[in-house]
């Protein structure tokens, strides 16, 4: 039988993280893979994390199922994180804890096929590279619009809503709550506003993506479109991860929810949602979800938890002032400002996959062919070679 079946190339981000992991060079760099570091190039425990851990340790007293939706008391404090306080007693709204962002996508697309074979979904153009996959090989057709320019670095934001007025009514839209992976570059907010009048006149159905919340400017700013859209329109999903920031990355915590037009179409799709986990991984780990869950409904853990986000997305920040003031030094006939107005972990650099190949060869710096690079490896210790390393393949 699997004589049949054809290999398959590696994951670009994995390959590379191989890659990088068998460098012997001590001055290497990994621009790559998605994850948050410190100031040490480690993916650190979030402290509040560690202590929400070891009240869990001590208090849970069973490792019986919790069921297809998950820890009730996360989805709650997920609704509250998303939609604002008072969502989780919308009977309009439903939420099933998932393993992780990807597993939201995909329950979320095995359901949209289900309520309509049919169904299109228009994608940004950059998105992230899983975006795809996880969303069209469920059923789901997939149309690009515009979103990037890589010549101006900039978003393309009229001819972004010139596709989308191309969209048929029932049509989906799949837009990155905050933290745009890979650009890094995010609506503002008259530009959300408009794009909610958009989205209301054709009859579209926003698919909101958020797997960043909290660090492109806030937990609430960074909602600001999750908001306006459920203020405006009568149906729409939302996915979430918690890898991070929670830093949960291995322990696989995300949720998916939807708004429904009224209480009993919120029960069809509920009952369908649950469904769809049973017969596709049957239950969430719930490890994880508890953490959340006691760290956002504890005041003093949530402020604590609030601080290290702060702290999170100021580093971030930072890596990206150092980089640009350290490339207008060594490269000052390029401009690379746009680095510096990006959010999140991630931002477009603006070199040529020729010259991804030889930073990679000649100077061990790894990013993925497209320049996206992840500004969380970047230090203080290490700006300066990346800076010159850039220069060097530039000219």
């Amino acid at each position: 039988m699997f004589e049949t079946l054809e290999p398959k190339s590696p994951d670009a981000i994995l390959k590379l993280i191989a890659e990088h992991q068998n460098d012997a060079r001590a001055e290497k760099v990994d621009l790559g893979v998605g994850v948050y570091r410190d100031a040490d190039g480690k993916t650190p425990i979030l402290k509040t994390v560690k202590k929400a851990e070891h009240w869990l340790v001590g208090s849970q007293a069973s490792k019986a199922y919790l069921g297809s939706r998950g820890d009730i008391v996360f989805c709650d404090a997920i609704e509250k994180l998303l939609f604002a306080e008072g969502a989780e007693d919308n009977s309009r709204i439903s939420t099933v804890q998932t393993p992780g962002g990807s597993g939201a996508l995909r329950v979320a697309a095995e359901l949209v096929v289900r309520a309509n074979p049919d169904a299109v979904m228009w994608v940004s153009d950059p998105t992230w590279n899983n975006h795809v996959p996880l969303l069209g090989e469920a059923g789901v057709k997939l149309r690009a619009y515009p979103y990037y320019d890589t010549d101006s670095n900039r978003i393309l934001f009229d001819a972004m809503l010139e596709a989308l007025a191309a969209a048929k009514e029932g049509e989906l839209i799949l837009l990155h709550g905050c933290c745009h992976n890979p650009t890094g570059m995010d609506l503002s907010v008259a530009q959300w506003d408009q794009l909610a009048d958009l989205v209301t006149e054709r009859g579209l159905i926003p698919f909101i993506d958020i797997a960043y919340q909290g660090f492109a400017e806030g937990l609430d700013e960074d909602a600001y479109g999750v908001r306006l859209m459920y203020d405006r329109v009568p149906e729409m999903v939302v996915t979430q991860s918690c890898s991070k920031n929670f830093g949960l990355y291995r322990d696989r915590v995300g949720a998916l929810s939807f708004v429904a037009r009224d209480e009993a179409t919120a029960k069809t799709v509920d009952s369908q949602a649950l469904y769809v986990v049973r017969t596709m991984y049957s239950l969430p780990p719930d490890h994880g979800g508890a953490v959340v869950a006691h760290i956002l409904n504890d005041a003093d853990l949530r402020e604590e938890w609030l601080a290290e986000l702060a702290e999170m997305r100021g580093r971030m920040n930072g890596m990206r002032k150092l980089l640009v003031e350290a490339l207008q030094k060594t490269a000052p006939e390029h401009d690379f400002s746009h680095v510096e107005h990006t959010s999140g972990m991630f931002c477009y650099l603006g070199v040529t996959p020729e010259q991804v190949a030889r930073l990679k060869q000649d100077r061990g710096i790894y990013l993925v062919d497209s320049g996206r690079i992840n500004v969380c490896g970047i230090t203080e210790g290490n700006v300066e070679y990346l800076a010159e390393s850039i220069a060097s393949v530039l000219y």
